[in-house]
């Protein structure tokens, strides 16, 4: 990236598509392959476990705060708000990077813990009986001047390579990224970004996206989904489509405690699966209270083989999130505010975060699941520093002497003169 003169007094800096999309589901391959790898060269199994158990937590956190019952459905994608912060991470500096650092729990600029991001990154990136893929762009103003350090950062270690666009032309920005967003989310993603989305100073939009494609190891037979009762939290009942896996041949993963069921159901190829975890009664706080890392872990721990009667509902549903003050309440209140400091970006400080939006999509059928998610980071660089007030009393002046809390005036003068 070359060095750019910098114009305007207020710039708009937008930080902003961090894609993930996970696509269980038959029927869609994305078109952009990714076959780069990452560097990972220090990463260790034990490094990689670190951070694979902080990428946990972090999602147990930011799950405890989405605060949402009743009725609504909650689904959101913590690896790719995970991902989308640790970006921005890497270009904060002083309390904010304190911050940022208390809140993902992994050190900044750290070889290893890098090299871990890496191996996850070329872990995900691989070809099996399943699809998985991941891929990062930054999408930089033409004239804006980014550090090569953060840049080459970025794209080293989360594959992420820069491309300049014209943010004066939102429009034609948003088509841009809206095109590369719906290519590497299976069509699941689209429009993202208006126009208005841009502003006429955006300066940065960093996209990450993750494809996933399988099946599950055992499917469903599409004639033996029937209708049946569905309890509400509220105690209303209703009717909804219900899938069954019943005398069947197969043993499942399988676990409880004293108020829960849990539940493992396999993806073909058996790297990803999906775990459910069933309160005994209809209490999902039962859940909620108990959803921490060393729990989920135990509860892996305990599981085994067996014979499993399986009844799941078939759904399909949205979500959208404003991540502000959930990131605020967690800790990142800082990054959020004038006082950010983000200057490993560009070499100066003013970029703080505007806000941090999630879209998801999420679908289960006999055959398997679709899932797709979005997460926007939006970064603004405040108003430019003015150039410091230069007041040199080198001719006469007026003075006056008040009281403050009243503002009333008790002396008043003129200087024509200093040494008359």
């Amino acid at each position: 990236m070359k060095n750019k003169k910098l114009f305007g007094i207020s710039l708009t800096f937008i930080v902003a598509i961090f894609i993930i999309i996970t696509v269980f589901y038959s029927g869609f391959f994305p078109p952009n392959n990714v076959q780069a790898k990452a560097i990972d060269t220090y990463a260790t199994t034990e490094s990689v476990k670190s951070l694979s158990e902080v990428i946990n937590d972090f999602s147990f956190n930011i799950y405890h705060h989405i605060g949402i019952r009743g009725d609504s459905n909650i689904f959101l994608s913590p690896y790719s708000i995970f991902v989308a912060l640790a970006m921005t991470y890497e270009g904060a500096r002083g309390d904010t990077a304190g911050q940022m650092k208390n809140v993902l729990g992994f050190e900044q600029n750290d070889e290893v813990s890098l090299c871990s991001f890496g191996r996850i990154y070329n872990l995900l990136n691989i070809d099996a009986e399943y699809t998985l893929n991941t891929a990062n762009a930054l999408w930089t103003e033409k004239d804006f001047p980014f550090l090569e350090e953060y840049l080459s950062f970025i794209d080293n270690y989360y594959m992420g390579k820069a491309t300049d666009v014209d943010f004066s032309k939102p429009a034609e920005a948003a088509e841009i990224i809206n095109g590369w967003i719906e290519n590497n989310t299976g069509g699941k993603i689209t429009d993202m970004l208006s126009s208005g989305d841009i502003h006429p100073l955006t300066k940065l939009i960093l996209s990450n996206a993750i494809y996933f494609k399988g099946l599950w190891a055992t499917q469903f037979n599409v004639d033996d989904t029937i209708n049946r009762d569905f309890e509400l939290t509220t105690g209303e009942i209703i009717q909804v489509p219900t899938m069954n896996l019943r005398d069947s041949e197969k043993t499942f993963n399988y676990t409880e405690t004293e108020d829960l069921q849990i539940l493992e159901l396999p993806y073909k190829g058996n790297d990803v699966s999906m775990m459910i975890i069933l309160p005994k009664e209809n209490n999902i706080t039962l859940v909620e209270e108990k959803l921490y890392s060393d729990n989920l872990s135990s509860w892996l721990d305990s599981m085994y083989q067996t014979d499993v009667n399986i009844y799941l509902p078939k759904f399909t549903f949205k979500t959208e999130y404003n991540l502000n003050e959930i990131l605020i309440n967690i800790g990142l209140d800082i990054p959020f505010s004038f006082n950010a400091d983000f200057s490993g970006m560009n070499g100066f400080r003013g970029l703080y975060i505007e806000k941090v939006l999630h879209k998801t999509f999420v679908e289960i059928n006999e055959e398997g699941t679709e899932a797709a998610a979005a997460t926007t980071i939006h970064m603004t660089l405040s108003a430019m520093p003015e150039p410091s007030k230069v007041f040199d009393a080198d001719h006469p002046f007026i003075f006056l002497i008040q009281h403050k809390e009243t503002r009333t005036i008790l002396f008043i003068g003129s200087v024509e003169n200093p040494l008359d």
